[in-house]
């Protein structure tokens, strides 16, 4: 006999997913805010420090880029406090570690950002009196966000499907919602499909939020 689709037991479960549809917002939110300081301070740096300064830095970008997520979530949740002593949350490791994650790769974003910011607004604020400080505060930051939004939007909306990768750990966040549903009523194509449309409504309405912020700062500026 064929497999009959049968969504009641999905919906008697549906706060799971819902619930870890916010969960997951929330870890990917806390996240991204984390990694633009991250991504931020390590640009600023790197444009304007010295060699060694850069090698650092450049380190720490090509090592988070070149090691799988879910192998960051495994050091930094169980490897992490067997080295030192320090305990956390399985939701506190995976902000910490998608935090650092999101910040490699927002180094490269701001920094390209920053030298893009055409040298003539440079000198100009430089005719005007402005200190270097000020320059970047008023002058070179406001037109890298400009130029980034783009780019920093995609990276956000990566992130919040990254968040599926916390169930690895137990973080109650959308998928593990489906796995616990799936091994409680073993509906596997009718969970699965559900928060496949989940994970699809809620990225193009970020993507359309995100792409309306993007073009009210064109305007504002």
């Amino acid at each position: 006999m064929g497999y009959t689709l049968n969504f009641n037991l999905i919906w008697r479960h549906f706060d799971k997913l819902s619930g870890g549809l916010l969960l997951s917002l929330e870890l990917a939110l806390i996240s991204i805010a984390i990694g633009i300081v991250i991504g931020l301070v390590l640009a600023v740096w790197y444009v304007s420090a010295g060699r060694v300064v850069r090698g650092i830095i450049a380190a720490y970008v090509e090592f988070i880029r070149n090691v799988p997520l879910i192998l960051l979530v495994y050091l930094v949740f169980y490897g992490l406090p067997t080295v030192i002593d320090i305990a956390y949350s399985a939701q506190t490791s995976f902000v910490a570690t998608l935090a650092l994650y999101s910040g490699a790769y927002l180094v490269e974003v701001f920094r390209s950002g920053l030298e893009a910011v055409p040298r003539g607004q440079i000198d100009a604020g430089k005719a005007i009196g402005l200190t270097p400080w000020q320059r970047l505060l008023h002058v070179r930051l406001p037109t890298m966000m400009r130029i980034t939004l783009p780019a920093l939007s995609n990276t956000f909306i990566s992130l919040f499907k990254d968040t599926s990768v916390a169930s690895v750990i137990s973080v109650p966040e959308l998928t593990y919602g489906a796995q616990w549903i799936n091994f409680n009523t073993f509906r596997i194509v009718e969970v699965y499909l559900v928060v496949t449309a989940m994970y699809l409504v809620t990225g193009y309405a970020l993507l359309f939020a995100l792409r309306l912020v993007e073009r009210w700062y064109r305007t504002a500026r």
